[in-house]
């Protein structure tokens, strides 16, 4: 199969598990063997056993190794999804647009939400996906830059936050909303949409333990149709 990061790899792992190639209290391949039956680096691995962890597929102990779960508790699981490989797995031409980025003081909903302290600055990026030139999703994110790394850190021209932070930031607790709601003047025009129209929004906040990670509102232009897992 072809790996193209450790979502994958969670997915096979999941399949395995519910076909019963590997049973429940069974141990499963050690995170060598694996990194080499995927060619991918053990890091990668290392990040899709944590998450299947985190969720009670798997039990992982220091020596032993990672085993099935022989009694899991079913957790929902929100799989955030890479709006670029969304768009491309419909066999249509993604295109992306950062729109602004800046340093700034969020809303006092945001802040409050996220816990930060009072003037806390974070990273103001908006940005628009397209499928095929037409702008299907129009993002609106605060990020905190203390979870970006200090040298080579992404400015975001190139690749959008979303899929920066689904390959390189884990998470350890989030929430997520989902609403209807009519299109802003600005909304409208940057989705090509009629202002008041009624669009598709999902708003998410992540962190790590007490840290946040992000706080993104993303709009949805009628008819695009996104996909997850549970």
């Amino acid at each position: 199969m072809t790996i193209s990061g450790w979502e994958d790899i969670r997915a096979e792992v999941l399949r395995r598990i519910r076909v019963r190639d590997w049973q429940p209290g069974a141990m499963i391949p050690n995170e060598e063997d694996l990194a080499v039956e995927f060619g991918c680096a053990r890091a990668t691995v290392n990040r899709a056993l944590r998450e299947l962890a985190a969720a009670g597929v798997v039990e992982r102990r220091r020596k032993t190794g990672t085993r099935v779960t022989l009694h899991p508790v079913r957790k929902a699981l929100f799989d955030i999804p890479v709006t670029r490989r969304e768009i491309e797995a419909r066999g249509q031409v993604y295109g992306y647009e950062l729109l602004s980025s800046a340093l700034a003081v969020p809303p006092e909903a945001v802040a409050q939400t996220l816990g930060l302290t009072e003037g806390q600055k974070l990273l103001h990026l908006c940005a628009r996906h397209l499928a095929d030139g037409a702008a299907v999703v129009f993002e609106d994110r605060w990020l905190n830059p203390l979870v970006l790394p200090q040298d080579g850190a992404p400015d975001f021209t190139d690749v959008s936050a979303n899929e920066w932070l689904v390959e390189n930031v884990s998470y350890s607790r989030g929430d997520i909303a989902f609403s209807a709601a009519n299109a802003s003047d600005f909304e409208a025009e940057i989705l090509g949409a009629p202002i008041g129209a009624a669009l598709f929004v999902v708003e998410r906040h992540t962190w790590v333990e007490d840290r946040a990670v992000t706080a993104v509102r993303l709009t949805y232009a009628a008819g695009y149709r996104m996909q997850t897992q549970l």
